[in-house]
């Protein structure tokens, strides 16, 4: 887990390569990578790689970045892990390749060389980076399936810039702060920044599962390797390689967590009270001895149903593991807010809880920890996955009706919002599709909301850029089950703009990498038929009996609590001359701050 950064003057006309912003980029993501730094320019000062090092895998010199090989000919600046690098390797030696380390990084470098963008059909990790190429003279770029590992672009017409972080971006001064409406409005409709947009205009999140290459000409359109929505449509065509959805789960979760644990340092798993990483922890541990589990706990929850503690320690002893538990309390979030912010990428309404178990998790001595983020998405444990179908034939019929639900919402907004939450105004004018019904179950502000927190015409703007039902609706509509549906909108929109991110900047600020074997292309694959045929659903009750030594039933029959953290009690806002009070409340703090 590193940081990187990169600056290419790529026209003729084009000021020359400013040394001390790629620095500047550089050296604002100190905490992503304290084990090392890099930075190269070329001779023609027009191309540049800077880079943080997290030593993970490779603990040696031979593992720094920027990376070349072939005399310079291919360099690269790399941000993640690639699980299969070593089968990868192998390959790569048969077909004469040499090597001088043991790094994923110089894989990636080979692979590229020899199969070039078609390089990313064989990767199964987590990545974001970027290969120059002096014989094309181009840069090549890459980003996982899923967008576990962000990376973020500019393009100014003159000169292309690439970091992994927008702040890291904006940090060397040579980014226009323009407003982008698309960013403001979505981050009030979702709690955080939707990908593309950035609060920031024509400063974009490069597309999860594409590539993009740069050259003389400028920057390509880019091109995708990978789509959630397009991988379940192929799927439903394919017959399910295993005669039960048990057998199949079962050894696609072994096979992920067997490639998440490949490092060469400890690795450890954050462990709640829930079946996700309950199960992760269940079977590292059958994988290695004496894994160490962290668990948070809050003094507003002690002895109380939300109070994870007990249950996680009945885990841990269960699995043999290492437990560690850190109580949190207000004063905690009290003295860590500056730091939460600074070190907050975009702004978000969570995040929270995942700074303080990474806090933990180093605290512990760890620099790579397990997480049980992406179970819900893909098996279906949110309460989403029943009440979006139920919502859906309920309004659908009303929602056909020209005028009617506009109507009922305008009628029905200043009454309801005193009585209840005032998402049921919008019941009847978005609940007739599963994006409308998606975006009721998801928002934290509704449409007509917004124009009493920002400019109306930004308003505007940037929801006419969004068109968020539109876009949800078209992106599912060739999948015909509910699950796949939601599970769709789930993996490419909280779990991407919200859960993904939170992970990477939280972690980050605690130089921890945060792996997460749920979401696995691996897994996905495997998993996908089964997804798609409707009837033999994989489960989370499944899952918790997938371990030699399964979760025990009190565990698994456990109504879902989620991972929760205190904020709402800890924080409150002012806005419009009343009180905002809850995840709104946080919400307006969060953004006053960027």
């Amino acid at each position: 887990m590193c940081g990187l950064a990169s600056i290419f003057s790529y026209r003729l006309n084009s000021p020359k390569l400013d040394r001390d912003e790629l620095s500047c980029m550089r050296e604002s993501m100190f905490s992503r990578g304290p084990d090392g730094k890099g930075l190269w320019i070329s001779d023609r000062e027009d191309i540049g790689l800077a880079h943080r090092r997290l030593s993970i895998i490779d603990l040696c010199d031979t593992g720094s970045q920027p990376m070349s090989i072939d005399g310079g000919r291919y360099r690269i600046v790399f941000n993640g892990e690639i699980y299969n690098y070593q089968a990868l390797r192998q390959e790569l030696k048969k077909e004469g390749c040499q090597f001088h380390s043991t790094s994923d990084t110089e894989v990636l470098l080979h692979l590229y060389a020899r199969r070039g963008s078609r390089m990313v059909q064989s990767l199964r990790g987590m990545f974001a980076f970027a290969i120059w190429d002096e014989a094309k003279r181009g840069l090549f770029l890459a980003r996982d399936h899923f967008g576990i590992k962000p990376l973020y672009i500019h393009d100014d017409g003159k000169t292309f810039r690439c970091a992994s972080q927008v702040k890291a971006l904006m940090s060397g001064g040579g980014i226009n702060r323009e407003v982008e409406p698309a960013g403001h409005v979505g981050f009030f409709l979702w709690g955080s920044v939707p990908e593309p947009y950035t609060l920031y205009r024509n400063v974009f999140a490069m597309p999860a599962g594409h590539t993009l290459w740069v050259d003389d000409n400028g920057s390509r359109n880019p091109q995708a390797f990978f789509n959630v929505a397009d991988e379940l449509g192929h799927a439903g065509q394919t017959t399910p390689s295993c005669d039960s959805v048990a057998e199949a789960l079962q050894a696609a979760l072994r096979d992920s967590v067997h490639h998440h644990l490949v490092a060469d340092v400890p690795v450890g798993a954050f462990l709640s009270s829930g079946v996700d990483s309950g199960t992760l922890v269940a079977l590292a541990s059958e994988q290695t001895k004496h894994i160490s589990a962290i668990t948070l706990g809050f003094k507003e929850y002690e002895g109380g149903e939300q109070d994870e503690t007990p249950l996680a320690a009945e885990l841990a002893r269960s699995y043999g593991c290492n437990h560690h538990i850190e109580q949190i309390a207000k004063k905690n979030f009290e003295q860590e807010l500056p730091r939460i912010f600074a070190a907050m990428d975009q702004p978000t309404t969570d995040g929270i809880n995942t700074y303080f178990v990474a806090q933990a998790a180093s605290h512990a001595g760890l620099k790579v920890a397990l997480s049980g983020l992406g179970g819900d998405e893909l098996l279906g444990g949110y309460p989403g996955f029943r009440q979006i179908p139920k919502l859906r034939s309920l309004a659908h019929i009303p929602a056909a009706l020209p005028g009617f639900g506009k109507g009922f919402r305008l009628l029905s907004a200043p009454l309801l919002k005193y009585m209840t939450s005032p998402k049921y105004a919008g019941i009847f004018e978005y609940g007739g599709s599963y994006g409308g019904a998606y975006l009721l179950r998801r928002s934290l502000f509704m449409p007509w909301e917004l124009p009493k927190i920002l400019d109306p015409d930004l308003v505007r703007e940037g929801w006419k850029t969004l068109q968020p039902v539109i876009r949800m609706d078209d992106e599912i509509a060739a999948l015909h089950t509910s699950h796949a549906k939601i599970s769709t909108l789930e993996l490419t929109h909280y779990m991407r703009n919200t859960l993904l991110r939170d992970s990477d900047w939280a972690g980050m600020a605690h130089s921890l990498e945060i792996r997460t074997p749920l979401v696995d292309i691996g897994l996905f694959r495997a998993l996908a038929p089964y997804l798609m045929a409707g009837n033999q659903l994989p489960s989370k009750q499944a899952m918790a009996k997938t371990p030699l030594k399964p979760l025990p039933d009190h565990i698994i029959n456990r109504p879902k609590t989620g991972f929760s953290i205190p904020v709402q009690q800890w924080v409150e806002a002012e806005g419009e001359g009343k009180q905002w009070r809850g995840l709104r409340g946080w919400a307006m703090k969060v953004y006053d701050t960027f």
